[in-house]
């Protein structure tokens, strides 16, 4: 985690190797009754941590924890609930690029967008298809790393264990609460989680879903899920850069 290190501690491991690096996104808004604003970011912050131990000689960037979460006027989405913040795409994809071309400028070869949050994948493709085509002539790389998000098999597997749509849900449901079970406790209210049931659009609470039967170790199983379909998305990337 770079925001942890000293700069010559980033260029002492960037001479070594570690010249790929993780731009992990998340989000703040709002997970229902049960669950904290920050579940994206908390869970990002593991997975790319994972991710980046079993890479090798990757480094991660701080969490952005402020992406698209639906308008403000009227109120939208998740903005519906006190709490959350929303960006639009086009200030969004700024961010994105000011962070790549500062990465860039500093000798970084390989940058991976791997995000935590719907919204924020059309963007981040988005961005890493232009920059990439923008820097490859230098020998830079820029990488949307989507099969993380979405084609991870997560409700896949839930199916294969029993669990209906419906108990599976969208958002701050099954899933979501338990990958945060997994890697902090203590952002679940668990003695709301049988009464925090959701409806079809979240209007209710913020919910679309059951997340009554979520448990650590569901959450664990979600999360590893995750992080190796990227790893092979990444590895396939890797493997193809002449």
């Amino acid at each position: 985690m770079i925001e942890d290190l000293t700069w010559p501690e980033i260029k002492a491991r960037m001479e070594a190797g570690a010249t790929t690096i993780i731009l992990p996104t998340g989000g703040t808004e709002q997970n229902g009754p049960h669950m904290v604003l920050g579940k994206h970011n908390v869970i990002i912050r593991y997975t790319s941590g994972e991710i980046a131990r079993r890479l090798g000689k990757t480094l991660v960037a701080p969490v952005l924890a402020y992406v698209p979460e639906g308008s403000w006027d009227p109120p939208q989405g998740h903005m519906r609930f006190p709490g959350s913040i929303s960006l639009p795409d086009g200030v969004y994809e700024g961010v994105l690029e000011s962070t790549v071309r500062s990465f860039a400028a500093e000798g970084f070869k390989v940058i991976l967008f791997l995000g935590d949050s719907g919204p924020n994948q059309r963007p981040q493709a988005a961005v890493a298809e232009r920059l990439d085509a923008e820097f490859q002539p230098k020998g830079i790389r820029v990488f949307q790393v989507g099969d993380y998000y979405a084609r991870n098999g997560q409700e896949e597997w839930l199916k294969s264990q029993g669990f209906s749509a419906a108990e599976i849900g969208v958002h701050a449901a099954l899933i979501d609460t338990a990958q945060l079970m997994a890697i902090d406790p203590a952002g679940v209210r668990t003695a709301l989680l049988s009464s925090s049931a959701g409806d079809a659009d979240g209007s209710k609470n913020g919910v679309i879903g059951d997340p009554a039967k979520a448990t650590p170790a569901l959450g664990k199983q979600l999360l590893e899920l995750k992080i190796e379909a990227a790893l092979r998305q990444i590895r396939q990337e890797l493997a193809a850069i002449p």
